[in-house]
């Protein structure tokens, strides 16, 4: 008989309790949102947060950054025997040397053993294999030092060191200077010749990088590097200041001989702008600068190295002053 049989999925069973309807949150969820928002006004999205760093920066002024030091970014990494041992002979702050396992030790080896543990610097013993990780695969010869980031000044930092001091500012700003060996060598320069410090800009320019600090041979440690975001609204806070700006050009109206046998200013408020060797100063701040002195030169020569040409200028400055 129908309806009787035992065999399995003869009957069809039905739900003893009513579907419940969707109580139209289907339809609901096809309708639309509106517009979808801006990238900017996307908390999550990328070009939010670089629009709110650049309105955090815009906040803080037109002269670099709130007062203050600031880190350069991650530690960097000297690889290679001969690097270090000069980075160690030139009073780099090396916080550590990494040895790596079954290095062959010779000379430089052990001058740098020495060195480190006469000035309390930690040795540390690495695999291979390590050493190529921190160093990011560098040729390191079995052998590593570890520098801390560098930390900036503030550039109102090198006029209030000129109070203190109770001396006439002397600031170097560099332009589109992109050698960290340039930035270095003109370190060590306006440390020797009594510059109150060195500004650069935080974009397209060379940095304190170990390159940097190896050759101003220490003297990143004397004299202090700032940085700005912008090199001319940084020019317009020093002429506010009360100094005078003067830019290194080979067109300049004004040339060095003249500068230091005008005594009334060569004893002011000095900054002094070199711009790269290829370029030169950028137009902005050529134009930013109050006189533009030029090096007299044999013409056999067209230009001086960025790094020498500031040498040259501080040295005249400083005689000048002396006198």
């Amino acid at each position: 008989m129908a309806g009787n049989s035992s065999r399995k999925g003869a009957i069809r069973k039905t739900n003893k309790k009513a579907s419940v309807g969707s109580g139209g949150k289907v339809r609901r969820g096809l309708e639309g949102r509106g517009p979808t928002p801006k990238a900017t006004e996307r908390e999550y999205h990328k070009a939010h947060k670089v629009a709110e760093a650049k309105k955090r920066a815009e906040k803080r002024g037109s002269t670099g950054g709130p007062r203050g030091r600031r880190k350069s970014g991650d530690a960097e990494w000297i690889a290679g025997r001969n690097p270090v041992v000069e980075a160690l002979r030139e009073k780099v702050p090396v916080t550590a040397v990494y040895v790596a396992e079954g290095a062959e030790r010779d000379n430089r080896l052990r001058e740098v053993f020495r060195i480190a543990a006469e000035g309390g610097i930690g040795l540390l013993e690495v695999s291979r294999n390590e050493l190529d990780r921190l160093t990011d695969g560098a040729v390191h010869q079995g052998l590593a030092a570890r520098i801390p980031a560098y930390e900036y000044a503030h550039p109102e930092d090198l006029l209030d060191a000129a109070d203190e001091a109770k001396e006439k500012a002397l600031v170097v700003m560099l332009d589109s200077i992109t050698d960290p060996r340039n930035l270095g060598a003109i370190v060590r320069s306006a440390a020797g010749f009594g510059a109150h410090g060195v500004v650069i800009p935080e974009r397209r320019a060379a940095s304190m990088t170990a390159s940097a600090w190896k050759t101003s041979a220490g003297a990143a440690a004397r004299c202090p590097v700032a940085q700005t975001v912008n090199l001319t609204r940084q020019i317009k806070a020093y002429q506010e200041a009360g100094c005078f700006v003067i830019g290194l050009a080979a067109d300049g109206d004004l040339s060095l001989p003249e500068l230091v046998a005008d005594a009334d200013l060569v004893s002011d408020h000095l900054v002094i702008v070199v711009g790269s060797e290829g370029e030169g100063l950028s137009r902005l701040v050529a134009e930013s600068c109050d006189r533009l002195m030029s090096i007299p030169m044999s013409s056999a020569l067209e230009s001086l190295n960025a790094g020498v040409a500031a040498s040259v200028a501080l040295y005249a400055i400083a005689e000048a002053r002396s006198r």
